[in-house]
């Protein structure tokens, strides 16, 4: 027959030898997998129950079939990871996190609510608390901390003589509206905010600008008058016009003291003192020549301290005479080597007060507005070079359309 026959019918196993044992079918490769031999002696052994020794055993019958075993590596269950624990401290490091972060928002928001005020808590300005005060509050705080040191005349040494310098004819100034503001700017930042739940303090620096143009004017007319150098100019305060010849020599150092001043000044609003500021010196030709002060007393000084001046609006009028009111409004600068007139407007305005209230002039653009400083400054300029008493009386006109 065919070998598949032969496969298929079943046939009678051969008789076994002695020291061998039948071959079941499941040692076969059809089974899957090979039978592991048992132990010598075993109930399937050739010395055990059924074996070539055993009681009862037929010798050609099939043995009972024994299931493989499997390995025991494969049975066995692996040991446990450490992986478990790895996570779990893990989970405890995300908590603790968690926790902080909610334990910062919560500060965070308390600072926030805290310092609901417009400026925060901690806040101050050159040593002055002002935290937790509304803007207004805070700026009534300033100028009662300061506002007597800001007024104070700056002291200075001009090689080695003593003068002053007033902060309000200097453009210098403390702003206590601005500095209250940028204390009041909302500060977000979380550190600040916590912090102030902590009593941490929060500077700000005081808004204390400066006209450098006026600092310098000031600083000039200064030199002027301290120092061996003298600029040619013209003096008012006799009552009668005084040719003042320039010649060389040290003067104050306007440039070079600029930041000085300024630095003087905010230690005395800062302290309430500041001492001699010691300016530098520079040595100085004089700009404006012999011959420009004779031209200026000539053409201008001359005529203008001559006699009374009037100024007339409408019905109203006020004389200006030479022995007291001129002098306080008339004064001469040098510009590019030339003598310019300057007419002082804050002493001006003081000079006629309400003389000219209720007087309205008609404008260019047809609005009618009360007269000013510069409309009297008008009226007298021409007045002054007049040689007659006619002359004399300058007139604001009323209707300039």
């Amino acid at each position: 027959m065919s070998d598949d026959t032969a496969v298929l019918t079943p046939q009678k196993p051969a008789p076994e030898r002695p020291g061998e044992r039948e071959h079941v079918s499941g040692d076969t490769l059809t089974s899957g997998l090979p039978v592991v031999p048992p132990a010598a002696g075993g109930p399937g052994g050739p010395f055990g129950p059924g074996g070539p020794g055993g009681s009862g055993a037929h010798r050609d019958g099939p043995l009972p079939h024994t299931p493989p075993r499997l390995p025991e590596a494969l049975g066995e269950p692996e040991p446990a990871s450490s992986a478990p624990a790895k996570k779990k401290g893990r989970s405890k490091l995300v908590l603790l996190g968690v926790a902080v972060v909610v334990a910062g928002a919560g500060l965070y928001g308390a600072g926030l609510l805290m310092g609901h005020a417009d400026v925060p808590k901690g806040t101050t300005v050159l040593g002055v608390d002002i935290g937790g005060s509304t803007h207004d509050e805070a700026v009534k705080k300033l100028d009662a901390a300061f506002g007597e040191r800001t007024a104070l005349p700056l002291a200075l040494d001009v090689d080695g003589k003593q003068a002053e310098l007033k902060p309000a004819q200097a453009g210098l100034s403390l702003d206590s509206e601005e500095t209250a503001r940028t204390a009041a700017a909302s500060d977000y930042n979380p550190v600040t905010v916590i912090g102030s739940l902590f009593g941490q303090e929060r500077e700000v620096e005081p808004s204390m600008p400066v006209d450098q143009e006026k600092l310098a004017d000031a600083l000039d007319r200064l030199a002027g008058t301290a120092g061996s150098a003298v600029e040619g100019s013209i003096s008012f305060d006799s009552g009668k016009p005084v040719p003042v010849y320039g010649k060389a020599g040290k003067t104050l150092d306007v440039k070079g003291s600029v930041n000085a001043v300024e630095q003087a000044y905010r230690t005395q609003v800062a302290t309430g003192k500041a001492g001699p500021v010691a300016v530098p010196m520079a040595t100085r030709e004089p700009t404006v020549s012999k011959a420009e002060v004779d031209r200026m007393m000539k053409e201008f000084a001359v005529p203008a301290m001559s006699g009374i001046v009037t100024v007339k609006a409408g019905n109203a009028s006020i004389p200006f005479g030479p022995e007291r009111s001129l002098p306080q409004i008339l004064s001469v600068q040098a510009v590019d080597g030339k003598l310019v007139e300057k007419y002082d407007q804050a002493a001006l305005k003081k000079l006629y007060g309400n003389t000219f209230d209720g007087v309205l002039i008609t404008r260019g653009t047809g609005d009618k507005t009360p007269v000013t400083p510069e409309d009297v400054i008008g009226a007298m300029r021409q007045a002054l070079l007049g040689t007659t008493p006619a002359e004399r009386v300058g007139v604001i006109e009323t209707d300039a359309s």
